[in-house]
């Protein structure tokens, strides 16, 4: 089935950058929203953008204007370009594939994002 793997996060200071990415294979990757979520500790795993596969996306209020998220439908990959990063943005992203059939949800393993004051 689906598999999907993050990578990009690390440790980075407040008003820094950083790009994410998430490989799927296993499945036609066009056929899925893609999405990122994260989890800080102590907290309910969040949503933080959409990306249909026609481009339509969607953020939530806490990350617009600094997170982008974009897709490539030929490499099989899904980014996440954050910028003028937040303390308050630590926490473990994770990719979620959302399947346009019967919206069964595939996550990846996550990917931790740090950062510092």
């Amino acid at each position: 089935q689906v598999q999907l793997v993050e990578s990009g996060g690390g440790l980075v200071q407040a008003g820094g950058s950083l790009r994410l990415a998430c490989a799927a294979s296993g499945s036609i990757f066009s056929i899925y929203t893609m999405g990122w979520y994260r989890q800080a500790p102590g907290k309910q795993r969040e949503l933080v953008t959409t990306i249909t596969r026609g481009g339509s996306t969607n953020y939530a209020d806490s990350v617009k204007g600094r997170f982008t998220v974009s897709r490539d439908n030929a490499k099989n990959t899904v980014y996440l370009q954050m910028n003028s990063l937040k303390p308050e943005d630590t926490a473990v992203y994770y990719c979620n594939a959302k399947r346009l059939i019967d919206e069964y949800n595939y996550w990846g393993q996550g990917t931790q994002v740090t950062v510092s004051s």
